[in-house]
Order: structure tokens, then sequence, then C-alpha cells
């Protein structure tokens, strides 16, 4: 174990420093909302966030704390030059044979009934603890002979497995034997230190310096430097916890909570990673307002022309216009080539209904994270540049419902509570024997969800209207009036029950934009599917990798919004 006088190293600490510069003042400060929101999006919980875990997602600039308390290079050295010396010292070959040894002397001396013979020949044979373990719970007695011996031999088995581990998982070059008690305390000391390594190398790189296991670092720097590296830790503390509360992280009782304020920052920090990429894209998307006769008058103008309305009128240019024509004097008189009129273009309202697939599938490679950020990013953009605009979500699984927009953050995938290759299942939902939780919530019933989309965009009074439905393939449940149907692998019969609530949307123009996610189990029948339900509705499918979802759709609803003439 170490002591003060085995340690290796010289330890170089840097005690002036003036609180006052911490942090630079140069440096942006770091963005606390997004470490926590990108944890609820995972999770799924509007949890309070301890402060190890805001710690770990928090990422701050390193030269922010260069100069300031022990030097971590120092610690670093410290430490390695201890482990060196550890591996340069001993060896484990002598250790190995007497851990071998002590585990067949242990079993030679052990006599079990005839009985368990045969079972406790076997386990010592292949030196398993499971079949040793298994054996104890057939003794039926814990406190025969037996039992009590195997207890101790399954200890002494588990001592020989830590050597083995020692000798594999360290390069030992010294010539120094060790005792099976000694081995197993040296293990320990070397894991202490690779811990400690990785946490000051984490520390190095991301200024986490709130991870560092001070207690265990106790033991091996002097006490000065740990005293000064607990400061540092601290003052890091306190500085996250002031930038917290600023960006909307609300402390209480030694947690976080996000407040209204955090929520606004992350759409905005959302949208601005949105357009910073879309500024660079060069794809076109963005086009100049459309003019026409509408509601917002722009700067330029045109001469009048018989129909336009007097009320767009020029009036300055107008005069000046007349009195560059019939000169000085009074009165002025207009006539009809003297007068400008403003060009106007229209500020229409859209409405859109968001379907987000949360069935079992969507949990893999993690794409309802995708799906949430793509929400939250969305909805950010229509509060702050069109709040005149209608928004509503929709969660679609085995049913669909509307979710207000504070609850989209808690959406989760479903589980997967099937698992036959088969499945064929209806359900009467009108009978009231029947539950909604009782039935298998994984499936994916886009039929459902188009129509609770299509029944709330048939309230609201504009021609502007589209469903953005976020699936990642076919769909797998449909209604037939009350009766609730669940199959899977996915049956024509769904498809076309499908295709008609998408016929019904046409029928009231609403526009459905498809957005098929890439999945493990995707196949050319859900590539097809995408293809046909866009084209019978006159809609569009988009393919897209998961990640750039939310930029999608975003692109596309402000390239539909400049597009749109009332």
């Amino acid at each position: 174990m170490a002591d003060r006088k085995s340690l290796g190293g010289v330890i170089h600490t840097y005690q002036q420093y003036d609180p006052q510069r911490f942090p630079s003042p140069t440096q942006p400060p770091p963005d606390m909302v997004s470490s926590a929101f990108e944890h609820m999006l995972m999770f799924g919980e509007r949890r309070e966030l301890t402060q190890e875990e805001l710690a770990r997602a928090v990422r701050i600039d390193p030269s922010q704390i260069q100069g300031l308390g022990p030097s971590i290079d120092a610690l670093l050295a410290m430490l390695r030059e201890r482990k060196r010396k550890i591996l340069d010292k001993y060896e484990t070959r002598k250790v190995r044979k007497r851990a071998a040894k002590s585990f067949r002397e242990q079993a030679s001396k052990t006599q079990p009934p005839k009985p368990h013979r045969e079972r406790f020949e076997q386990a010592v044979k292949y030196e398993q603890i499971r079949d040793l373990e298994r054996l104890w719970y057939a003794t039926g007695d814990d406190q025969s002979p037996l039992a009590r011996a195997l207890v101790g031999l399954i200890e002494t088995l588990g001592n020989k497995y830590q050597v083995e581990q020692l000798a594999a998982k360290y390069e030992f070059t010294g010539r120094e034997s060790m005792t099976v008690p000694q081995a197993l305390e040296i293990k320990e000391e070397l894991e202490r230190i690779d811990e400690l390594i990785r946490q000051l190398e984490e520390a190095a790189e991301t200024a986490q310096i709130g991870l560092i296991d001070m207690d265990a670092l106790a033991e091996f720097a002097e006490p000065g430097d740990v005293e000064q590296l607990s400061a540092l830790q601290q003052q890091v503390q306190d500085y996250l916890r002031e930038v917290a509360e600023q960006q909307g992280l609300q402390q209480k009782g030694g947690n976080f909570q996000l407040t209204p304020k955090a929520y606004r920052i992350f759409q905005g920090k959302l949208l601005e990673r949105l357009f910073s990429e879309l500024k660079a894209s060069r794809t076109g998307r963005h086009q100049g307002p459309t003019v026409g006769e509408g509601a917002v008058e722009m700067q330029q103008t045109k001469e009048y022309e018989f129909g336009d309305s007097v009320t767009n009128l020029d009036i300055p240019g107008s005069f000046i216009n007349a009195l560059i024509r019939q000169g000085p004097g009074l009165p002025v008189r207009l006539g009809q080539d003297d007068l400008q009129i403003h060009l106007t273009r229209n500020s229409p309202k859209c409405a859109t209904c968001v379907v987000m697939d949360m069935s079992g599938s969507m949990r893999y490679d993690g794409q309802y994270i995708n799906v949430k950020r793509m929400a939250l990013a969305l909805e950010g953009l229509i509060r702050s540049e069109y709040p005149g605009d209608f928004l509503q979500f929709v969660e679609m699984y085995s049913f669909a419902k509307r979710v207000e927009r504070g609850q989209v953050i808690e959406l989760m995938p479903k589980p997967v509570t099937l698992h036959d290759p088969v499945v064929r299942l209806k359900a009467d939902m009108s009978s009231d024997e029947v539950s909604e939780y009782q039935i298998p919530p994984h499936f994916t019933n886009v039929q459902h969800g188009l129509a609770v989309a299509r029944q709330m965009l048939a309230q609201q009074d504009t021609p502007n209207r589209q469903i953005v439905l976020i699936t990642d393939g076919l769909p797998t449940a449909h209604f037939e009036e009350e009766m609730l149907y669940l199959l899977y692998p996915p049956d024509p019969r769904t498809e076309s029950a499908t295709m008609r609530e998408g016929q019904l949307c046409r029928r009231e123009d609403i526009t459905i934009n498809l957005f098929l996610l890439p999945s493990w189990s995707q196949t050319e029948e859900d590539v097809r599917f995408a293809y046909n339900l866009a084209e019978s509705t006159q809609g569009r499918v988009f393919f897209t990798a998961g990640n750039d979802l939310d930029r999608y759709v975003v692109w596309d609803y402000l390239a539909r919004r400049r597009d749109i003439v009332s």
C-alpha cells in the first residue's frame, strides 16, 4: 500500500492566483441548459438533476482553470510514477501458483457426502464458482459441514480469479513475490490509481474538477495539494451553480429543476444551430416573400394600376410626383400617373399537426430523441417567429393521443410486451370490459394518428393545413369503426385503412408530409408505403437520417411558410 516514503514524483503547485480572474471574462459561460435537456430527451424524466449529473453533462473550457490550484499534469505524473514503481517491483508467477495450490489443498480437505460427491468433483475440476454455489443451495442446510466448507472454498476460488485477473490486466516486470492477500491489496490500489488517472485526464480535457474523488486522491497526494484542489473544485461548482441559475436551472434542496426560462433558452440554441447550418448550406430553401395583394405593407412601391387598393397609397411619393410634373404652386393636383402604391405581401396563418411515432421500434438508435428534439425546435420557431400559427403534437403508438407542448419532452417509446413472430389480435374498444391499458402499446397506428390530426386541423380557419408524420416504417395497427386490429408482420388490411384515412385528409385539403426515419428493420416495403401514401394524398415524403430530422422539418416549414399565398 502507499505511504509517504514510497510516493514518487514531485508535485508543483501554484498558490498565488486571483479569484477575481475566475472565470476569464473573455470566455462565454458554459451551456448548462442544453446538457440538462439532452439528459431529459434521452430519459424522458422531468425530474430534478443532481449536482453530479449536471457536472458530468456540462463542458467548460479547460483554459479557464489553467494556473489555478495544483497542476493536474503534476498529479498525473505522480500517480503514473507510483503505478510504474509497483509494476517494476513485483512479479505474479509465484502468487498465481500459491493461489492455485491453496484452492486445491482446501478442496482436497473437503469430504462431501456421496449424493453430492460427483457434482463437487466436477465443480472443482473445472473451477466454476457457479457450480459450487448451486451445490451449496442443494445441501439444504447452511449449517452443515459441507455448506460451511463450500463457503470457504468459494472465497478461495474467488481470490484465485482475482490473482489471475491481476496478472492478465497489468504487466509486472519485477522480481519480488507476493502473498495472495498482498496481491489483492495491490490489485485494489492499482485500480484506484487507474480510476484517479481517468478522472484527472477527463478534468484536464473538460475542466470537470467536480468529478475527481478527493478522498481517494488524498491517499497519494500531499495534504496541501488536495486542499487546494478541493478549493478549486468548490470554486468551479459555485460558478456552475451561478450560471445554472442565470440560464433557468433553479436549485432546490441541492438539486436542479428546469424552468420555462430554461425551455426557451434551449429552443433558442436549437434554432441558432439550425439556422447557422442553413446559412452555409446553399440549398436555396429560403426564398423571397410572395408579393401580391396582402396585409403586410412593404417599402417598395409601384405605379398605380386599376383595381389597386388606395389603402396602400404612398402619399409622400405621390405628392412628389405631382410637384415634379406641374411645378411649384398651389393647389397640387394629383393625377392617376402620379399615384404610387406600396407593394404588399401576405402573412397567412398556418396550421400544423406533428404526429410523432413512439412505438416500440423508435427506441433503436435513439430515434425518439431526434423526434423530440425536432418537436422542441419547431415549437420554438413558431412561438418566436409565427405566434399566430397553430401547432399541435400527437403521440402515435397502438393508439394516438394529443400531447401538450410541455409534455413532449417526457414522451418515451412504448415497451415491447409481445415477442411472438406473428401477432393477429383485435379488440372491441367500445366494450366496457376492454381498457386501453390492456392493449399492447408498442404497435404503430398511423391511421389513428392521421385521424386525430385531421380532426384537430378541421377546426382551424385557414386553408394552409398540414400534417407532419414522423415514423420509421409500415403501420401495424388500425381501427375499423370501434374494432382495433394489431397485425404483425404488417398486413395489407392495415395499409389499406391507412390509405383511406390519407384520402380523407386530401379531401379536406390537408397536406401530409411524411418523414421516414432509418431503421434496422426497414425494407423496400416500408419505402414503397411512404411513396404510395405521399402520392395518393398529393403530399411529400422525405428520407433523412435521424440526426438531421430537426433541420429538415424546420427548413421545410420555413420554405412552405414563405410560399403560401392566402
